[in-house]
């Protein structure tokens, strides 16, 4: 695609080093229940959730058709480690390079012919499973669930600004499918798990340079990531996989991982994920692709999550990470999560003991150091961004370790305690009681007048960090520093002449013209505003707008 170049500095090209800033985005998968039809299929269910929405934005109506995603450039089974996993030994839900289908039959039974008439039948005879939007981002059915892969942004503030977008989008389609007399109801929750042995994912998204060693990312990611969770955890009533065991842990995932690296997302889950998938281009950045966090209502336990992670890059990619180890990872990540004291000691490689807060000021002081030193951290001169997450890493540690309710209005997972110590002492309730269970799920109703987190919110006991202007903005703008705005104007203004999408590349199929065209979008800093916004300022139609693009005549 034309419109300036990417250069290969670091964190990504264009971008401060040193900081918090870099291309990132994140992928929630919203549990799914319909109360009135509890054993109904789960990928059905989340079809009619990406049904709905494409009617919520009149997709259909506006264009014709819904802009598809393009597999041509997914490889899932490409390993960090360097080999790729042969397909016959992949599992199923590791083959998220072909799309989900619902055959013709399945459709009839959860539908009907009558509304399969009306809404129109794809050529394979299964419903809309798969869309991106006009704000950039991915939404889809994958592992029975919807799931909301937000937009590429470039700082902790607008990761935390398009995945809120994300609820919205759900909850739109909530209200639709709600209006609709015919359809049973379906509810969605921002967590990650059912609590009945089955979790899903809240994963982030980090662009690194190539260069960088992958055992190097592992060693300086690991202690951070198993204690993350003490500032990002969602906060979850039970403990182990099947939630048998009474008690409140602090992070919803922790109990779902089994080893400390690998290729898998569902099923052994590890901590530091191996799966060599850029989406730009390959011999220049690596995507790190992070499956331990939680999934965040929680403004300001997003941000620390997107904000930290940045920064820990950083320190990897300047080799200035703190030389730790931890002597049992995974038991660890389950340890911390348990210990919702924060006073439990975690066993180094050395022989040494540390709490969580001991590791995370490790890398907080680390962080600042480096952050000062490049100058991006200054308040004033600085990249906007930097000062702000070092700020909030700080006032959160210091809270976590001398008062705890301050902490709660930025720490879901204490937001999350105070109000289940309040039901306990009111009813007398002891963490075995099915009740606590109940109150933990509404908590992630992402509907505003049922979901506990959002009440909280409207009496001002949460802390922000964007507002519900930006975010509902979010909903239908790109971001205008990646190449999301470059796709995301593409679906809105030319809908119609589009086949396919991905994070990679844009495909026309222009009325006359014989083949299809598709616009590479591999540098994720190109197909920005400031590169191409005149260019869709002059353009209301395809074909002119994409001869500009490509340097052609109109029509050849």
């Amino acid at each position: 695609m034309t419109g300036g170049s990417a250069t290969a500095g670091l964190p990504a090209g264009g971008l401060p080093a040193g900081g918090a800033m870099r291309v990132m985005g994140s992928e929630t998968e919203y549990g799914i229940h319909a109360p009135s039809a509890p054993g109904a299929n789960a990928t059905m269910m989340s079809a009619r959730v990406i049904q709905a929405y494409a009617q919520v934005t009149r997709q259909r109506a506006a264009g014709g058709a819904e802009t598809r995603w393009d597999y041509t450039d997914e490889e899932p089974l490409h390993d960090a480690r360097g080999w790729t996993l042969e397909r016959s030994a992949a599992e199923p839900e590791q083959l998220t390079d072909r799309p989900p289908v619902l055959d013709a039959e399945a459709v009839a039974l959860a539908y009907g012919r009558a509304e399969l008439d009306h809404d129109g039948e794809e050529e394979s005879g299964s419903l809309l499973m798969n869309m991106v939007l006009g704000n950039g981002a991915r939404l889809y059915v994958d592992h029975a669930h919807p799931e909301y892969s937000s937009p590429e942004v470039t700082n902790p503030r607008d990761a935390v600004t398009w995945d809120a977008a994300g609820d919205l989008v759900a909850l739109a389609a909530v209200r639709r499918l709600a209006a609709d007399p015919e359809l049973p109801p379906i509810n969605l929750y921002k967590n990650n798990t059912d609590n009945k042995s089955v979790s899903y994912g809240s994963h982030e998204n980090y662009l690194m340079p190539r260069s960088v060693p992958f055992g190097e990312i592992v060693r300086g990611l690991t202690p951070f990531f198993v204690t993350r969770q003490v500032m990002c955890g969602a906060g979850r009533v039970g403990l182990g996989q099947d939630s048998s065991r009474p008690g409140y842990q602090i992070s919803q995932r922790a109990d779902f991982f089994e080893t400390e690296v690998g290729l898998e997302t569902t099923i052994r889950r590890p901590i530091i994920n191996t799966r060599d998938e850029p989406h730009a281009t390959a011999d220049k950045y690596r995507r790190l692709h992070v499956i331990i966090g939680d999934a965040n209502l929680s403004e300001t336990a997003n941000f620390l999550k997107f904000g930290t992670t940045a920064m820990v890059l950083s320190l990897i990619e300047a080799g200035l990470a703190p030389r730790v180890e931890l002597h049992e990872p995974v038991a660890a990540l389950q340890a911390v999560s348990h210990d919702t004291s924060l006073t439990a000691t975690l066993r180094l490689a050395d022989g040494r003991r540390v709490t969580a807060l001991d590791l995370q000021w490790m890398y907080y002081e680390a962080a600042a150091k480096l952050a000062q030193d490049t100058g991006v951290a200054d308040a004033v001169d600085g990249d906007g961004h930097t000062h702000e997450v070092l700020e909030r890493w700080s006032a959160t540690l210091t809270a976590l370790d001398s008062d705890r309710a301050a902490a709660a209005s930025s720490v879901e997972w204490l937001a999350k305690l105070s109000l289940l110590e309040g039901y306990r002492q009111r009813d007398g309730l002891q963490w075995s009681d099915a009740r606590l269970g109940l109150v933990d799920l509404q908590w992630a109703d992402i509907r505003p007048e049922k979901g506990l987190y959002h009440r909280l919110l409207a009496r001002g006991r949460m802390q922000r960090i964007t507002d519900d202007a930006a975010i509902g903005r979010a909903v239908t703008e790109p971001p205008s520093d990646t190449r999301a705005f470059f796709r995301g104007r593409c679906v809105s203004r030319f809908g119609a002449d589009l086949v396919g999408a991905s994070w990679d590349s844009v495909i026309f199929d222009l009325p006359g013209h014989g083949k299809l065209q598709r616009v590479p979008t591999r540098e994720p800093l190109r197909g920005t505003e400031a590169l191409t916004g005149g260019l869709f300022a002059r353009h209301r139609e395809a074909g002119p707008f994409l001869a500009e693009l490509l340097g052609r005549s109109p029509g050849s």
